[in-house]
Formats: structure tokens, sequence, C-alpha cells
């Protein structure tokens, strides 16, 4: 096996990385480092111990997409084969065969096989739903019929009819932005925060950040850099200990402790 791991700059350098707290990049450095020839960790647990990390910063890389899991407890790193290329007379094939057959390859990235389907259009543009086996890959065609311009089209799949627009869910609050529009938060997104710092009373937080916002309309965040600025705020709260044990927040939030930090994300 190989002794040197690389990292691409096109992952780690990237806001979706950054935006992660420096205790689930460093596991994600340490899994990287630990994994064998395709990328694969059957002790992750035991790592993110020793490296004094916590299940949270588990919980997020799963999260995040930057690794997957399997049921006996193995992961593997998604971009491994973006990070790292082995010369064949040092690559030595990973013991996990049977989780490495549950993945193909898409741009160089891991994907769990039957993931995601495309989904199949006929000449007008509907939609055709494919069919699925119990083990989730698509059934092959087992049939063929023509339709009226002799295109062939499956005959175990139906045509649906065209996806009518989802009501869009009501904001539960909303952070002002620099161009004086609105960023708005969801209760989906509270909840993903919620796991992802769990002693934080989130939606406490994020009226916490609209009141700064509101006095501070020069330090207001850009669309871009406004959830950056999010994580970073709740990542510094669950630092501290956080509040949700108390029910209430206990102390009221200072913009000077903020201004330093939070300024130059624009």
């Amino acid at each position: 096996m190989a002794e040197r791991r690389m990292f691409a700059k096109t992952i780690i350098d990237s806001d979706l990385f950054l935006d992660m707290p420096q205790s689930a990049q460093l596991l994600y450095f340490h899994l990287s480092m630990r994994a064998d020839d395709d990328g694969f960790i059957n002790n992750p647990k035991s790592i993110m111990r020793n490296v004094k990390c916590n299940d949270d910063d588990l919980k997020l890389l799963v999260a995040k997409q930057f690794i997957i899991p399997f049921e006996n407890g193995v992961v593997v790193i998604k971009h491994w084969r973006i990070h790292n290329y082995i010369k064949s007379d040092r690559y030595k094939p990973t013991s996990y065969q049977n989780e490495k057959d549950q993945l193909s390859l898409e741009n160089n990235t891991y994907v769990l096989s039957g993931y995601k389907a495309e989904p199949k259009r006929i000449q007008a543009g509907t939609i055709m739903e494919p069919q699925w086996n119990h083990v989730g890959t698509e059934m092959d065609t087992q049939s063929k019929v023509r339709d009226r311009k002799d295109k062939i089209i499956d005959k175990d799949t139906y045509c649906t009819e065209p996806n009518k627009s989802a009501p869009v869910p009501a904001a539960v609050i909303e952070l002002i932005l620099n161009d004086r529009t609105s960023y708005p938060i969801y209760q989906s997104d509270i909840d993903m925060w919620q796991e992802l710092y769990p002693a934080v009373d989130i939606l406490q937080q994020l009226r916490a950040m609209l009141g700064w916002l509101s006095a501070n309309p020069q330090k207001r965040k850009t669309r871009k850099g406004i959830k950056r600025f999010i994580n970073s705020w709740l990542s510094r709260e669950q630092d501290k200990g956080g509040n949700r044990q108390y029910g209430t927040n206990t102390t009221e939030p200072n913009a000077n402790d903020y201004s330093m930090s939070y300024q130059a994300w624009d």
C-alpha cells in the first residue's frame, strides 16, 4: 500500500469544505491519510476518537457527502480518485470488494450504484420514470413498442403528467443582506443545523444574527457569504457550550464579539 496521500485543492478549498468546523476538516484529513489504496477505512470511529473529534464531525462529513458510509461501519472517501493516483506497481486492492461493488464512478467520484437515475424522455419531452428492482437498480427492458413517430420506447415504463410546481414553504425567519434583500431560512435548514450543532438554540441564534445585521448595516453579508456567516456563528456557539440546555439564551449577543470574525465575508 502506498504511504503518501495527496489532496486536491478543488475539494479542500471549496466553500462546502471550508464552511465546516475545523474539527470536521481535521477528521477528513486523518481519514484520508489512513485510507487504503481505494479510499476505504474500516475504523473511522477509532480514528475519530484518537484525534479528539466527535460523532457530530463524522455525521457532518456524511451529510456533506465527503464520505460514504456502509452498514458494516466501513466508509470510503467520496473524492478519492480526484485526490490520489497510485501507480500500478504500488497499488494494493482494497479488502472491501463487496462495498466497492456497490459503487460506481462518475467524473472520478464514488457514488452508490442506483443512487440516482437520470429520467428518460420521449420526443415530446415528457419524463418517463424508470422501473426499479428490489435492490435499487434499473430493470432491463423486457419488450419494446413503437410510438406513432416510430421511436422505440420501453413498454414497462409509463408517462407521467408534467410536474406541477410544489408550494414553496414559508420562511421561519429572514436575514438582511447587504443589497437590502432578504435571505429566507426554512424549517428544514433549522432542523439540519440543530443536528449539526445540538447544544445551540438555533432559532434564538438566528434572531441574534438578525439583530446584529440590523444594527450593523455596513457589515451585512452577500447572498454568497451568508451561509458561511451562519455556520461560523453557530459553530462558535457550539464551541462555547451553547445555550439550548437552559431553554433560553443566557447572554445577549455582542456586536463586538462577532465584528472581527464576520466583517470580511462578503
